[in-house]
């Protein structure tokens, strides 16, 4: 659904569709993006020097901070594993890029997980998605998923059920 077409619209959301916007905005083909949710208010009076970047948020709202120098790894959830965050920052968004192939494909895969990768990759029917997922530590998440054959603003599909795993080990980071 377009965002303009939602009746109220969260604060994680309006973080989650800017987010994924600017990650669009880059292209396709890039690594998984994790990026720290920072109460907008809280940034501007610890970080005045930004606050000619976020003069037009709504302080009521979050920031993404991306973290960068995330190490390569193709075990995303091992990863999100050894990710704490101090208690300034109210939420999480992780973008990440997946092929989506139909279930018949993953049949009779090689057992080298390279060659299945390539196998996969090479499907005629595969599918490029990007997905956006987001959380907040009251437990709020939400999900947005871009396909790369209809890569446009207003495609993106949302909804809370996308990527439950995915969702669920990110938020797993905001735990004590």
């Amino acid at each position: 659904m377009p965002h303009d077409q939602e009746p109220t619209r969260s604060a994680l959301l309006t973080a989650a569709v800017d987010t994924e916007r600017h990650v669009a905005r880059l292209g396709w083909d890039q690594p998984p993006r994790l990026f720290a949710l920072v109460p907008t208010a809280l940034l501007r009076e610890r970080e005045p020097s930004l606050a000619g970047r976020l003069s037009e948020a709504d302080d009521t709202g979050y920031t993404a901070v991306e973290q960068d120098g995330l190490p390569p790894t193709a075990d995303l959830e091992s990863l999100l594993g050894r990710v704490a965050w101090p208690e300034e920052v109210a939420g999480v968004a992780l973008a990440v890029e997946r092929i989506v192939v139909p279930p018949e494909a993953e049949r009779n895969l090689p057992d080298d997980p390279g060659a299945a990768t390539d196998q996969l990759a090479a499907h005629p029917d595969r599918k490029d998605v990007r997905l956006l997922a987001a959380c907040l530590r009251d437990g709020e998440q939400i999900c947005l998923l871009r396909q790369r054959e209809h890569d446009s603003d207003d495609a993106v599909a949302i909804g809370r059920d996308i990527a439950p795993g995915l969702t669920h080990a990110l938020a797993a980071t905001l735990r004590d």
